[in-house]
């Protein structure tokens, strides 16, 4: 199981790489083994406000649809559409070319309530 320590952890099974005001959002390796085969990825839309634990895209596999949450609030700058076009990147790569979206933080303290890699680990009991 791969779960990198230099990112933060939602309990949701989201990933954020934060680099000053902006975060760079997926999924975690955890979750889309769990989910399996993935088969489409739809994302919020550039500009678009989103809140620190509400759905704000979703991914489906041949096992289930899921709502992936926003770990962090703030405005959607960029989203992966070649994950759009290309749903296995979230398999093969979920922490590098299966990335889902960037967001300028409104809030950076909210950092703060994510999970340390260590945290994690122990969340998914591995």
């Amino acid at each position: 199981m791969n779960i990198p320590e230099q990112l933060r952890y939602a309990a949701s099974h989201e990933w954020s790489l934060v680099e000053g005001d902006t975060a760079t959002v997926g999924i975690t390796d955890h979750a889309q083994a769990e989910l399996t085969d993935v088969v489409f990825v739809e994302l919020p839309k550039v500009g678009q406000k989103i809140e620190a634990g509400k759905g704000c895209a979703v991914v489906e596999s041949v096992k289930a649809a899921s709502d992936v949450n926003a770990p962090l609030s703030g405005e959607v700058t960029a989203v992966n559409d070649e994950v759009v076009a290309n749903p296995a990147l979230v398999n093969t790569d979920p922490y590098g070319k299966g990335w889902f979206f960037k967001m300028k933080l409104s809030n950076p303290s909210e950092i703060e309530n994510l999970k340390t890699a260590g945290a994690y680990r122990t969340l998914i009991g591995k």
